[in-house]
């Protein structure tokens, strides 16, 4: 019988749950993940390029940027235009800088 007072064990935020895995869990955006469009291109040529990504909330940006970082095995640091200042743009970099001194 399960104990009624242990600590429950924590459960991801159903947004989290439900984030595609993979590029065709993706719904939407045929634009940039469709045959022969620009995502699609750097996915398959396993040849990353800088972008922004601009857009209204909830339609997919983060979730491209983790897949993106998942495939490319790099590291994913998050800043929200919102939420971030120049200071925490300026840790981001610094992050990336010392991450590829060490990791190449």
């Amino acid at each position: 019988m399960a104990d009624l007072f242990a600590p429950a064990e924590p459960v991801a935020p159903l947004a989290e749950a439900l984030r595609p895995a993979a590029t065709d869990e993706v719904v939407g955006q045929s634009h940039l993940l469709g045959p022969g469009k620009p995502l699609r291109v750097a996915f398959e040529s396993g040849k990353l390029h800088s972008m922004i990504l601009w857009a209204p909330p909830g339609v997919g940006k983060t979730t491209l940027a983790r897949l993106m970082a998942k495939a490319f095995d790099a590291e994913f640091i998050a800043v929200s235009a919102v939420l971030s200042g120049v200071k925490d743009i300026r840790e981001a970099v610094d992050r990336a800088q010392r991450n590829l001194e060490v990791h190449g």
